[in-house]
């Protein structure tokens, strides 16, 4: 039964999904904005009318971002300390403030780009054909 549902369907382009989710527009049109607020989602989108509001992105886009800043800070600590002494004051002014700062900046992109994959696969309230359920 769920393959004959999943003929039914009209595929969508995940790429395309993630693309406009990355620039934190509506995975369907690229047009409507995706948030209201930091990173709160509009109910539907303002230009073509895609319902957003059941998207679940969750735990992973902080679970992404915190694995990418975690390399690029490891990263930049390693060379620093093979490049010399470094003074120990040096990561407390650098490295504290750029872990605080760099998943804030990437993670309405990133929760973007999660909700355009959901998008692409009809994942969650994505699905057309899916009964609607309540998020208690």
């Amino acid at each position: 039964m769920a393959i004959e549902i999943q003929a039914l369907r009209e595929p969508r382009s995940l790429w395309r999904g993630i693309a406009n989710g990355i620039m934190c527009r509506c995975p369907n049109c690229g047009k409507g904005k995706l948030y209201r607020a930091y990173l709160k989602i509009n109910e539907n989108c303002s230009e073509c009318g895609e319902h957003l509001g059941s998207a679940r992105a969750d735990d992973f886009p902080p679970y992404i971002a915190i694995f990418i800043v975690g390399h690029v800070l490891v990263g930049w600590m390693l060379h620093s300390e093979m490049s010399g002494p470094v003074d120990p004051m040096f990561y407390v002014w650098t490295m504290i403030p750029m872990a605080i700062i760099l998943p804030i900046i990437m993670l309405p992109s990133i929760k973007g780009a999660v909700v355009g994959l959901q998008w692409a696969n009809y994942m969650y309230g994505f699905d057309p054909a899916a009964p609607e359920t309540s998020n208690i």
